[in-house]
C-alpha cells in the first residue's frame, strides 16, 4: 500500500508546517490566548486565504475538493502548534453536516462564505446527560406553521461563544435515546431565544453553554434524519483528532530529547543514562502505533458502511488514547517539575492531548464499544 503523499498533498504540508512554525510558537500562542476571541483572528484570514477552510468542500460548491488525507496533513500540522483557531469546529464539524446533512441551496449559500473565512459554525450536538451517548437528545424542535422552534440546553460547544451560527441537534420525535427523529437546525447564534456562556478549556481552546428558549431554527435537510449524518461526521472528525494527536505527541517527543539532551545530573546530560534513553524509545514506539491507526482512521473516514466505520473509529480512539497518555505521562516525568508549570510547553501538549482523548469518547468508552461490535475484524 502506497502511503506516499502527492504532490500537491505534499505542497499543502510544506505550506502548513511553514505556516504554522513561522505563526505558532509557545510565546506567540500565548498572545493568541488573550484576544477576546482566545486566537488569532489575522491567521483566521490567512487560513482562508491558503484555501484552508474551503479544502474539503466540492470545488463547484465554492472549496477545493480536499479528501481525509488534506485534512489529515492540515490536523497534524496543527497538532504540532497547538492551533487555538476554530477550524475543527467549523470545517470540520459543522462543515461535515454541510456536506451531508444540508441541501444543495443551503451548501451554496454557507460554504462560500466559511471558504472565506466570513463564516464560523459550531455544532451544538452535547448535553450534560448524554455523556459519549450521541442519540441521548433531550433538546426539542417543534414546528408552528412553517417555523421550527428549538428549547434545550448545550454544553460544550467548541467554540460555539464566537460562532456566528450554530448547527443543533434536536429531537423531533421518539423517546430520549432513539437514534430516528432526531433533526439538525441551523440558528444564527445572536438571534432571539439563544443565550451564550462562553470559557476557557483547560487546554486554553474556547467552548460555550447554550440555552435554546424557542429558537428559531432552519432544518438541514429532512429535520427528522439527522442521526445518520451526526454518526459520520463524528466518525470523520475522530480520524481528524487522530491526525492532530500526532502532532501534538511528536512534539511532546522532540521536547522531551531536547531536554535529556541539555539538562545534567552528575556532571552529564541526563540522556547518557541508559534508562532514560529506554523510556525515550518506548515513548517514540507509542507515537508510531498511534501514527498507524491514524493513517488507518483517514482511509476509513469515507467508508459508506456504517458499523464497519464505527468499529475502525472505536480502534483508533483506543490506540489514539492510550499512545496519548503514555508519550504525556513520560514527558511530563522526564521534564520533572518544569514540565508542570505553565512557563513551559510540554504541560500544555499534554492538556490538549487529554481533551482529544476525551472528545467523542475516551478509549475506555470505545474500548467498550470495540468489543460490542466483536473486535476490529468481524469474525
Amino acid at each position: 500500500m502506497d502511503f506516499d503523499l502527492s504532490e500537491e498533498q505534499s505542497l499543502l504540508k510544506d505550506s502548513v508546517e511553514k505556516l504554522i512554525a513561522q505563526h505558532y510558537d509557545f510565546e506567540q500562542r500565548k498572545k493568541y490566548l488573550q484576544t477576546p476571541e482566545g486566537y488569532a483572528p489575522d491567521l483566521w484570514a490567512r487560513y482562508a486565504e491558503m484555501g484552508l477552510l474551503g479544502l474539503p468542500f466540492a470545488e463547484a460548491e465554492g472549496g477545493f475538493s480536499g479528501g481525509a488525507v488534506e485534512t489529515m496533513i492540515v490536523m497534524e500540522a496543527f497538532g504540532r502548534g497547538l492551533v487555538l483557531e476554530p477550524y475543527f469546529a467549523t470545517v470540520v464539524l459543522a462543515g461535515g453536516l454541510l456536506r451531508h446533512a444540508a441541501s444543495a441551496a443551503q451548501r451554496a449559500a454557507l460554504i462560500p462564505a466559511i471558504a472565506a473565512g466570513e463564516l464560523r459554525l459550531a455544532f451544538a450536538q452535547s448535553e450534560r446527560q448524554a455523556r459519549y451517548d450521541l442519540s441521548d437528545i433531550a433538546t426539542t424542535a417543534t414546528r408552528e406553521g412553517t417555523r421550527w422552534n428549538l428549547s434545550g440546553e448545550k454544553s460544550l460547544v467548541l467554540h460555539g461563544d464566537s460562532a456566528d451560527r450554530l448547527i443543533v441537534s434536536a429531537r423531533v420525535s421518539g423517546a430520549r435515546r432513539d437514534h430516528d427523529g432526531i433533526g439538525l437546525f441551523l440558528v444564527d447564534a445572536a438571534s432571539p431565544g439563544v443565550s451564550r456562556r462562553g470559557y476557557a478549556l483547560q487546554d486554553g481552546t474556547r467552548a460555550a453553554e447554550i440555552t435554546l428558549a424557542g429558537a428559531a431554527g432552519e432544518p438541514l435537510g429532512a429535520p427528522d434524519r439527522g442521526f445518520s449524518a451526526i454518526e459520520r461526521v463524528v466518525d470523520e472528525a475522530i480520524a481528524a483528532l487522530a491526525a492532530e494527536a500526532i502532532g501534538v505527541m511528536a512534539v511532546m517527543h522532540e521536547t522531551t530529547l531536547d531536554y535529556l539532551k541539555t539538562r545534567k545530573q552528575f556532571g552529564r546530560p541526563i540522556g547518557q543514562f541508559q534508562v532514560l534513553q529506554h523510556r525515550a524509545v518506548d515513548m517514540f514506539v507509542a507515537i508510531e502505533q498511534a501514527r498507524s491507526m491514524a493513517f488507518f482512521a483517514t482511509m476509513m473516514a469515507g467508508e459508506a458502511d456504517a458499523e464497519e466505520r464505527r468499529r475502525a473509529m472505536a480502534a483508533v480512539k483506543v490506540q489514539i488514547g492510550r499512545s496519548g497518555r503514555r508519550v504525556g505521562q513520560e514527558a511530563i516525568q522526564l521534564h520533572g517539575g518544569i514540565g508542570m508549570t505553565m512557563e513551559y510547553k510540554v504541560g500544555h501538549y499534554f492538556k490538549r492531548m487529554t481533551m482529544i482523548e476525551t472528545l467523542f469518547g475516551d478509549a475506555d468508552h470505545h474500548l467498550g464499544n470495540l468489543a460490542a461490535l466483536g473486535g476490529l475484524i468481524a469474525v
